[in-house]
């Protein structure tokens, strides 16, 4: 399980691409190990915070892997690392990649997060698009307290192979901080951000050309401007000094 890193901004950056991102997530479910193999996925605005925040910077050096879930980690790591990254791996095409192979090999997903309406869209969506996949439960990501730690143990006794975990940086992080040891028999947490709201058909994805050229913030920030434009303005100006100062 072993992958080659780059540094960016700080954070050590799996190189790796998306169909090798997709068999090792597979190869990790199946191998299962005495705690879950834990991926998530960084870019400009994550570098942003966990430099801001040690809290946060910690709970992604915790991560078993963290993928570079960002155009503009790409170009930095061809300009200033000694490992490139071979491409961008964004949560929303890494799971299509996954959902393909799990189809074949029965490997089983939940999905934890989102809205209840958007999480239960999400998986009628996948499960038309995907019929054989095994998605053997799911819930929205609005629990707390005692709620929250018997859905926990309930995850557990379903035991997923895969645990798709929708709940926004840094939410879905101190998720598995605090419930990591209490999910035992689940094979992989994947962080997915804004997963099921894609699945969902609720946020579409950017043009392709600005998928390429790392503009995606930018066509984000233009469906939601009053939650996300003044973030990507003030956090992706410290991103860009942070991946010059901090990328080896």
């Amino acid at each position: 399980m072993t992958v080659a890193r780059a540094t960016l901004g700080g954070l050590p950056i799996a190189v790796i691409d998306r169909q090798a991102a997709a068999a090792l997530l597979i190869a990790a479910a199946h191998r299962r190990g005495r705690k879950p193999f834990y991926s998530t996925s960084a870019n400009g605005e994550v570098i942003a915070r966990a430099h801001a925040d040690e809290a946060i910077a910690r709970l992604f050096h915790d991560a078993d892997q963290i993928l570079a879930d960002g155009q503009p980690l790409v170009f930095a790591s061809r300009w200033l690392c000694q490992r490139k990254l071979p491409e961008r791996v964004a949560t929303t095409d890494l799971f299509h990649d996954v959902a393909k192979i799990a189809e074949r090999e029965r490997v089983s997903f939940y999905f934890f997060g989102a809205s209840e309406a958007e999480n239960s869209r999400a998986a009628v969506a996948v499960q038309r698009r995907y019929p054989a996949l095994l998605v053997i439960g799911r819930c929205h990501g609005y629990l707390t307290g005692r709620a929250l730690e018997q859905k926990v143990d309930e995850i557990n006794r379903l035991a997923p192979d895969i645990l798709w975990l929708g709940l926004g940086v840094p939410r879905e992080q101190l998720f598995v901080r605090d419930f990591l040891s209490r999910l035992d028999r689940v094979g992989v947490i994947k962080t997915a951000g804004g997963l099921f709201d894609h699945l969902a058909g609720k946020t579409p994805r950017a043009p392709l050309w600005m998928q390429r050229t790392g503009f995606e913030w930018l066509w984000r920030a233009s469906m939601e401007p009053r939650r996300l434009l003044w973030r990507y303005l003030s956090t992706n100006p410290r991103a860009l000094y942070l991946l010059l100062r901090y990328s080896r």
